[in-house]
This record gives structure tokens, C-alpha cells and sequence, in this order.
């Protein structure tokens, strides 16, 4: 089972990529509520130039809330990183699956909840 879904998309920009992406989250309940660019990080730190690379901390509060009631350890896995990257095609976007994630949490409520992002997500990836 692969961990993530994707799709590349094509005569975009990198920026114009991120807003999509952010606009189809909310359209989904999700908030954005951290963002790491991974490019820039590299470079203060590491004095490495990397492609653009933004890991997007995505959370949908109401189901955040039930993950947390059936599961009190999981914020440990939360919130659901989306990644947004420049690549030789074009601008890859990838959600984490949070199915294939929570695989390690022996919890039948939690793997419900799951079920239910996954499909929110899901349909963040598709209708970019």
C-alpha cells in the first residue's frame, strides 16, 4: 500500500500550485496550520540549494477532534502533511494517506476516521 497520493500538474507555476492546493484543502474543511519550505530551510542551515519543496501541515478540526477522542497519542501523527514540489514535470502535489498511516494504531474508531480523511484528501489530490 502506497503512503500517499499524488498528482503533477503542468503549466503551473510553483506558487500558483501552492494557492490550489490550499484553496481545494479548505474546500475540504481542512486549515493550513504550518508550512515548512523545505528549500529555503535547507539553504539557511545546510548552505544547500534544493528545488522547491513546501510540506503543508493540513488539519481538519472536527475530525482532528474525533482522532484525538478515540486515540489520546495520536497528535503524534497528525496534522496530514501535504507536499508540494517542483520536478522535471511539472509541480508534484502528494497527500499522506492517512489509512496506510494509522496501519500502526491497532484502533478499529480510528481506522473509521481515517477512512474518512482519506477520501477528503482524496478528492483535495483529484480536483486540483
Amino acid at each position: 500500500m502506497k503512503y500517499y497520493h499524488e498528482k503533477t500538474l503542468k503549466n503551473i507555476s510553483f506558487d500558483e500550485a501552492i494557492e490550489k492546493v490550499t484553496d481545494a484543502l479548505k474546500e475540504e474543511g481542512f486549515g493550513i496550520l504550518t508550512e515548512i519550505d523545505v528549500k529555503e530551510t535547507l539553504k539557511k542551515k545546510l548552505d544547500e540549494d534544493f528545488r522547491p519543496y513546501r510540506i503543508l501541515g493540513a488539519c481538519n478540526p472536527p475530525f482532528a477532534h474525533k482522532a484525538l477522542l478515540a486515540e489520546d497519542k495520536i497528535g503524534a501523527m497528525l496534522p496530514c502533511n501535504v507536499i508540494v514540489q517542483q520536478n522535471d514535470d511539472g509541480v508534484e502535489v502528494a497527500a499522506v494517506d492517512p489509512v496506510a498511516s494509522m496501519q500502526a494504531v491497532n484502533n478499529k474508531d480510528l481506522a473509521e476516521i481515517a477512512k474518512e480523511i482519506q477520501s477528503k484528501l482524496k478528492t483535495v489530490i483529484d480536483t486540483i
